[in-house]
């Protein structure tokens, strides 16, 4: 059985350019919560920070995209690149907890998370918002941005609000309940690959 090998950095790096979208991302599974985020979308920033900030994955982002448009194209790339990050930063993902869970309140507005980082894309979000746009960012995006980082890290992650009114305070529990149930799912808890089949 290969051994993990406990010092090896689970970091990366990883650019993305389009017409719409030109964007880079690093990450470091095991930092200390430290970020710089450039999203072009400022509340989108603020949700990315306190991700960073509670899930202790060092988070660095910087986008330019076509904001003149819509924040849509800014939105999806940012999260599809930040999962290909977190992907391979994950490698292997030999000796990862695999599973994570949490339920984050904020305020009157309650959160849950679960996710599976077993290697198949799923998302369900199950919430509903009274403001359409909060900073830039639309609130439908809330969703996509989830459904496209499912895509690329390759992940179950559920979502949903269980309790709330604020619109700031639902999406803000919703992304620290799903950094709370990542620094869970990427922990090393031992050496094997946790799956059955033996591989992901």
């Amino acid at each position: 059985m290969p051994s993990i090998n406990n010092n090896a950095p689970r970091t990366a790096k990883v650019s993305r350019t389009t017409k719409e979208t030109d964007i880079t991302v690093s990450v470091a599974l095991d930092g200390t919560g430290a970020s710089s985020v450039n999203s072009g979308v400022m509340f989108l920033d603020h949700m990315l920070t306190n991700f960073s900030k509670h899930s202790g994955i060092d988070l660095h982002v910087l986008c330019q995209g076509d904001l003149d448009v819509d924040d849509h194209h800014s939105v999806e790339d940012v999260a599809m690149v930040i999962g290909k990050a977190l992907s391979e930063a994950l490698g292997e993902k030999r000796g990862i907890q695999r599973y994570g869970w949490s339920i984050i309140p904020m305020d009157e507005a309650l959160a849950r998370c679960a996710l599976d980082l077993g290697g198949r894309s799923y998302c369900s979000v199950k919430a509903e918002f009274k403001r359409p746009v909060i900073q830039g960012f639309s609130t439908e995006m809330v969703e996509h941005f989830f459904l496209s980082l499912s895509g690329t890290l390759k992940a179950n992650i559920h979502l949903a609000i269980l309790e709330g009114e604020n619109t700031h305070h639902k999406i803000e529990a919703l992304f620290k309940s799903f950094a709370y149930a990542m620094k869970a799912a990427i922990m090393v808890t031992g050496e094997d690959i946790p799956s059955t089949k033996g591989e992901f």
